[in-house]
């Protein structure tokens, strides 16, 4: 009988293997010899919580569970950040397009995945439907849909974690007469309501009831007889309906839709399947939606406009100077603009493309600000693209914190996210909640280090990293599960511009 090591070692050599690692290549990765790898594939070296970690991050695979994945934070705070990191590609990008696979029969290569526990989840409900999975060199991800999806199987655990399997519906209805989807799950910020979903979807012939845990499909598709109007101009809403509008033959008229980052990468990806879309980056968009889809198809997406404030804030926060590339600069240009005003200094480099051909990126260089930062006169709030970014405001909470003066933020949308902003106040932010959707924030702060909980808001929680950052002494940021649900390796990345991070998986 194998013994718990062996085990463990098949599995890791199973997961390398489908990865397409060799043993050399997974040695270099994990920064140590071939030998090493060699031993543990066959049982023959004991693995601490710590080696096991890194395998875990190096396969995107939990080799053991860790107290259901509770990981913590050390941050040893106060250092000065230096250097340069490139971004990854887009989180919600992504989502969408693993989403919008199910439409094509064909076999889709997504380039430079995020390897993201929201991806992680995403690719588990459609490997549990039927889907082949395999993971290409480093990050690509080649999915083939089997003649037929199987939904009785499909992973509802995995699926209540993420609010993106509500986007299966948009495909899904091409598919089946009826079929069901658990809830959507993810970040607690409030009742985001899924009402502007299913009136998008009525007008595809959907009928959409809520049940107990799921969603109730009842499909009979057609092509709308009228302009569909979006009850709100969502993201995901926006998505939703687009993937409806990419098999449903003739002129679709989608308006109020949104143009943000992830709208446009999930229309270049719709015309690389052969759908023709008119309008990218507009309200109105008219979608020439095709019978069927069976294409041989490769994209990468762009990256992650959302990463890039998160860098650009740790930067400020800790009075450093970085240079961040590969930023898609029309969906930053506002969040700058403020920042300029507010006393930042910054440079850009000429404009060049991202690999989808189409995404306008540079590289941004951020100028240590000596305190000279001046809190905005007016209020900083976010709104639809072409406004701030919904999610880029709560970055504002830890810059306003270095700023001379009074900052007010206006988190109009959701309504439990700014009082997640209240923990800043435990690391010394001088933080008033005038109500559940505003706050003010006096500067300049002098951060001071605490052992905290991660909020189970993905950016309320890098907000609180943020802050451990600049904090001198030893913070704690307990179960950032929620942080590894948007972002692949952070603590790695930031420890690559000098912060002083240690990764603890708790037992």
């Amino acid at each position: 009988m194998a013994t718990s090591n062996e085990k463990i070692g098949q599995l890791i050599t199973h997961l390398r293997q489908e990865r397409g690692l060799t043993q050399a290549e997974f040695a270099r990765r994990l920064n140590t010899s071939q030998s090493a790898v060699n031993r543990m594939e066959h049982g023959r070296q004991n693995l601490s919580l710590e080696t096991l970690g890194r395998i875990s991050d190096v396969l995107n695979k939990q080799i053991i569970s860790l107290n259901e994945g509770a990981v913590n934070l050390h941050i040893e705070g106060g250092h000065e950040l230096r250097g340069e990191i490139t971004l990854k590609t887009s989180k919600n990008a992504t989502v969408a397009l693993l989403c919008a696979s199910l439409l094509n029969r064909g076999t889709t290569r997504l380039k430079n995945v995020a390897k993201i526990e929201e991806v992680n989840r995403l690719i588990e409900v459609l490997g549990s439907i039927g889907v082949n999975i395999k993971w290409i060199g480093e990050n690509d991800l080649e999915l083939r849909p089997p003649e037929k999806l199987d939904l009785t199987n499909m992973n509802k655990s995995a699926a209540r974690k993420t609010r993106s399997v509500i986007m299966f519906i948009g495909p899904l209805l091409h598919h089946f007469k009826e079929f069901s989807i658990p809830y959507a799950g993810g970040c607690e910020l409030g009742r985001r309501t899924v009402l502007p979903h299913l009136y998008a979807l009525e007008e595809f012939g959907a009928e959409i009831e809520t049940k107990s845990g799921h969603y109730e499909v009842i499909s009979k598709p057609h092509k709308p007889s009228r302009s569909v109007v979006l009850y709100e101009s969502g993201d995901t809403t926006t998505e939703n309906a687009l993937m409806a509008a990419a098999l449903a033959p003739g002129e679709t008229v989608i308006k109020m839709a949104s143009a943000n980052y992830m709208v446009q990468d999930l229309c270049f990806f719709l015309q690389h399947l052969g759908v023709q879309i008119d309008g990218i980056g507009s309200s109105t968009l008219r979608v020439h939606g095709v019978k069927s889809i069976r294409k041989n198809v490769s994209y990468a997406p762009a990256e992650d406009p959302v990463e890039a404030m998160t860098f650009v804030a740790a930067a400020i926060a800790t009075d450093s100077s970085i240079t961040i590339k590969r930023v898609p600069i029309e969906f930053l240009e506002l969040e700058l603009l403020k920042l300029e005003k507010m006393g930042l200094k910054y440079e850009s480099s000429k404009i060049y493309k991202a690999d989808n051909g189409k995404t306008d990126l540079v590289d941004l260089k951020i100028y240590k600000h000596h305190s000279k930062l001046k809190a905005p006169i007016d209020k900083i709030h976010p709104n639809i693209f072409p406004g701030l970014n919904i999610d880029h405001l709560p970055y504002f909470v830890p810059i306003a914190a270095v700023a001379q003066g009074r900052t007010m933020i206006h988190d109009w949308v959701y309504e439990d996210r700014a009082l997640m902003y209240t923990e800043m106040k435990k690391i010394g932010v001088n933080l008033e909640l005038a109500d559940p959707h505003r706050v003010f924030v006096t500067g300049p702060t002098r951060f001071k280090a605490a052992d905290l909980v991660a909020p189970s808001g993905i950016r309320p929680a890098v907000i609180l990293l943020i802050g451990m950052l600049a904090a001198p002494g030893n913070s704690v940021l307990r179960n950032v599960y929620t942080i590894n649900r948007g972002y692949e390796s952070l603590a790695n990345r930031l420890n690559s511009l000098g912060a002083k991070i240690t990764v603890l998986h708790e037992i």
